[in-house]
């Protein structure tokens, strides 16, 4: 006996497209990009006169400032730092140290009061300066302990869509020689640029929302040049954290979604809260936004009808 089986065809349904929205003009794109760099200042400058202000410079204030050669040691060893302490003065500000993180090796500073004495056998005393190796680590190994309050400013970004600006910026990257990566960061570190292997590593643990985010962000900093020199950027870090994180602002904003929950309090911080120079950096920022934006959608780019003069000033 022969069994016959028929065989049902079954089409897949594809989603239904969203309709279809009308194409901004280059003038509209760049006034609204311009907008959205004017309302991190705005912003900012909202925030400083808040109390969430008010308890970030509490806990910020805890830090002494590191000499240039210590930054350069923090950095070499751990290219996401952003803040350090030791162990005893995590525990203070209510933090504390993993297990098993690795520590931060760097130089202190101390005198040593000495006597010696001279050709005529007398003596003197006088300080001889001492570098001893000091540990220290980053606030991302560190957990808050129970019962401590979180002063940060900068809230994750929790929304499901990623717009598929890894993948294009990625591509885009790849032609640079960079390769993007993803890693488990957990802990406070959401991605980085390493120059010397030229790759920039985003966290796992995101939400597509904020992967993109800090996928913009990473990229500004290798479009901008900011990784090109490691001394420059330590010295001038703040601004270059302000203008990487302005650029993920604008670009998130022209392609549909609002950071300010996390970018606003971000910049805030490496800025200082100075408006006037979140306002300094708006050449800058456009002109990198604009370009990162005609890599997410090649129809936007207008390099064929707009000098680098005019992106430039936009």
């Amino acid at each position: 006996m022969t069994t016959t089986t028929r065989t049902t065809k079954t089409t897949a349904r594809r989603p239904a497209k969203k309709a279809a929205t009308p194409r901004r003009t280059i003038e509209e794109k760049k006034a609204q990009a311009a907008a959205l760099h004017e309302s991190i200042a705005t912003q900012v400058e909202a925030l400083r006169d808040s109390e969430r202000w008010t308890a970030f410079l509490a806990f910020a204030s805890a830090f002494h400032a590191y000499s240039l050669n210590n930054v350069l040691l923090i950095l070499s060893q751990r290219p996401d730092a952003s803040r350090v302490a030791g162990f005893r003065k995590w525990q203070g500000l209510g933090r504390q140290v993993r297990k098993g993180e690795k520590a931060v090796r760097i130089f202190g500073y101390s005198t040593k009061k000495v006597t010696e004495e001279d050709e005529n056998g007398e003596s003197h005393e006088k300080r001889v300066a001492r570098f001893p190796i000091l540990f220290v680590f980053d606030i991302a190994q560190t957990d808050l302990m129970d019962g401590a309050s979180d002063p940060t400013i900068a809230r994750d970004l929790t929304g499901a869509d990623g717009y598929g600006i890894v993948d294009a910026l990625s591509t885009h990257l790849a032609a640079e020689g960079w390769t993007v990566e993803h890693q488990d960061l957990t802990g406070g570190r959401n991605g980085y640029s390493d120059p010397e292997s030229r790759r920039i590593v985003i966290g796992t643990h995101l939400s597509p929302e904020h992967a993109a985010k800090t996928m913009i962000h990473e990229s500004a900093h290798v479009l901008m040049g900011h990784v090109d020199d490691l001394a420059e950027y330590a010295e001038h870090r703040g601004l270059m954290e302000t203008e990487a994180e302005s650029v993920a602002y604008v670009v998130a904003g022209l392609v549909g979604f609002d950071t300010s929950a996390y970018s606003v309090g971000y910049v805030a911080a490496w800025a200082d809260a100075d408006v006037e120079l979140i306002r300094s950096t708006a050449a800058r920022v456009l002109a990198t936004a604009h370009q990162i934006a005609a890599v997410l959608d090649p129809e936007d780019d207008d390099s064929d009808t707009t000098s680098t003069d005019e992106v430039d000033a936009a």
